[in-house]
């Protein structure tokens, strides 16, 4: 997959109320993305997208920019598990000859318009629905709380942990500009924030977020003549995941990725000691301690301690999240993530840049609720 590169970033600002469509969102993000690489909108015949709640859907996107013969289109149904595959895809169609310059986006008004879990709609149409609906179970942080209590309950986490993730992460955004939250948090700030759903307190949970991201992919060869250096495409894997009622298993720990981590790293030909920076999906803080295990990134068991000596923060072993992750950058459902670990392998992260780093794993949503998970690894220029 290194025959494939991301040769263009383009985003929108991060708010409560872009004060635009979701289609407006994602046009803006992709011209970006396009004027970052050096491209045109003619040179696109490939798109790629996901989907849940809000989204501007692939087709509609590719009419929108006037492209008149698309050779690869994705319009995926499905949430932050399937983030990464917007781009594996997307890659996978390049490498073998179906399209030759896709965009990749995710654009949301997910704040202003189509809250995730909000009321007053029907039910995602999932079968696990069937048996949360009739006890007004299906927001998000309840989903995940039960995810945290059974971290908690193990002994694998505690509230220091968790809390130490927010703060952390909220360290990153205070040194991002984009970033919505940049006021930084002490580990009193955590423990005095309102309870969401008991145990994940406010600082536990992800930012709802008005915001598009956009990626250029092309073939690493024409990538290193644009206009910006080239992130290889190291490796892509995919990973069925649990669902929260129908899992046939007696734990949600460890989670799909687990499984799905070593085929990753194989593709890839590393090791995960040879990963410089994750950026690790994390909707809700103890998704970071399980998915530092489950990929191998530290000791198993060893999860908590890793975060408490701070490790996972800049200038630590493995940097973690280093935009802010989606608790105070913003939440744009995985593919802020793609971008902050392009724009750290580029060295264009300013003064969150992490020294040295040429190999970055971006993950989805470690499986939980959608069944599904995903993950790259990138590689800098070469």
């Amino acid at each position: 997959m290194t025959t494939v590169a991301i040769a263009g970033v383009g985003r929108t600002e991060l708010s409560k109320n872009s004060g635009v469509s979701t289609l407006t969102l994602a046009l803006r993000a992709i011209r970006a993305a396009l004027d970052d690489a050096g491209l045109q909108v003619r040179d696109v015949d490939g798109v790629s997208t996901h989907s849940v709640g809000d989204s501007a859907p692939a087709p509609v996107v590719a009419s929108a920019l006037g492209i008149r013969d698309v050779a690869f289109l994705l319009n995926q149904s499905g949430g932050g598990g399937l983030s990464a595959t917007v781009v594996g895809y997307a890659a996978a169609a390049i490498a073998t000859g179906q399209a030759s310059v896709v965009v990749c986006w995710r654009a949301i008004n997910a704040r202003s318009e189509f809250r995730m879990g909000g009321t007053g709609r029907d039910a995602p149409p999932l079968a696990e629905f069937q048996y949360q609906v009739p006890y007004g179970y299906v927001a998000p942080p309840q989903q995940f709380a039960m995810l945290a209590r059974e971290l908690l309950d193990a002994g694998a986490v505690d509230e220091r942990v968790l809390g130490t993730v927010s703060v952390t992460q909220r360290s990153h955004a205070a040194r991002n500009p984009r970033a919505m939250l940049r006021t930084p948090l002490t580990l009193d700030d955590y423990l005095a924030s309102p309870w969401v759903v008991e145990p994940l307190r406010l600082l536990d949970c992800c930012l709802e977020t008005d915001a598009a991201v956009a990626l250029v992919l092309t073939s690493a060869s024409r990538a290193r003549d644009l206009a910006r250096p080239p992130v290889h495409i190291r490796a892509f894997a995919t990973g069925g995941g649990d669902t929260l009622y129908s899992t046939g298993r007696s734990t949600l720990a460890p989670s799909a990725a687990a499984l799905m981590a070593p085929r990753l790293f194989r593709a890839a030909g590393l090791a995960p000691s040879d990963i410089d920076v994750a950026e690790l999906y994390d909707a809700f803080t103890p998704l970071v301690p399980l998915q530092l295990e489950d990929y191998g990134l530290c000791p198993p068991g060893g999860a908590a301690e890793f975060i408490l000596a701070g490790e996972t923060a800049i200038g630590g072993t493995l940097p973690v999240n280093t935009h802010g992750g989606h608790l105070s950058e913003g939440y744009v459902h995985g593919l802020n993530h793609v971008a902050e670990a392009v724009d750290q392998l580029r060295g264009d992260a300013g003064d969150r840049q992490v020294a040295g780093a040429r190999t970055a794993l971006v993950s989805a949503q470690p499986g939980y609720v959608g069944g599904v998970t995903s993950a790259l690894i990138l590689g800098g220029p070469q």
